[in-house]
């Protein structure tokens, strides 16, 4: 998967998505370094020296770009419900991960949903102005179709059998 074009895109007003690399015009590798731009961040990857700056909210739940526990569903609601109240209250949010596609993307999408968004438009406005490489985990897709709330109860049924 290429690095993205940007280091962040605003996918709605005050809402953000981003990684911790990007690519330029010329093929050249930058790394992402997040100062005071936003707040908060909400990193789903994170590594030393990107940001953001001290003092700067900033919201950390590790998850794999793969199969999710219920309790990380539930992280990834509790950080879209963050991002979507942030947006009400006017604040510039930037969730990431690590090359801002799909873990960056479920969160997205879901604060999109709880701003009143439908699910397929959140996917894909999150493909439009992030990139189309944007939510290409078809597991995560189908999380934001099932609804999270769905998704992590099937998911914690699996685990007991």
């Amino acid at each position: 998967m290429p690095n993205p074009g940007a280091p962040w895109n605003e996918v709605a007003t005050g809402l953000w998505m981003g990684g911790h690399y990007w690519t330029d015009a010329l093929g050249d590798g930058h790394p992402v370094v997040v100062g005071t731009e936003f707040g908060p961040v909400i990193s789903l990857f994170s590594r030393p020296g990107h940001g953001p700056s001290p003092g700067v909210e900033h919201l950390v739940a590790e998850i794999p770009d793969g199969p999710l526990t219920a309790a990380q569903l539930h992280s990834v609601q509790q950080l879209a419900g963050a991002a979507a109240r942030a947006v009400r209250a006017g604040r510039t949010v930037l969730v990431r991960c690590n090359a801002g596609y799909n873990r960056s993307g479920l969160v997205v999408a879901q604060a999109l949903v709880e701003l009143g968004w439908e699910t397929t438009t959140a996917i894909k406005d999150i493909r439009k102005k992030r990139s189309p490489s944007a939510l290409n985990n078809p597991l995560f897709a189908d999380y934001l179709a099932t609804g999270l709330t769905v998704a992590r109860l099937l998911v914690d049924l699996e685990t007991l059998t």
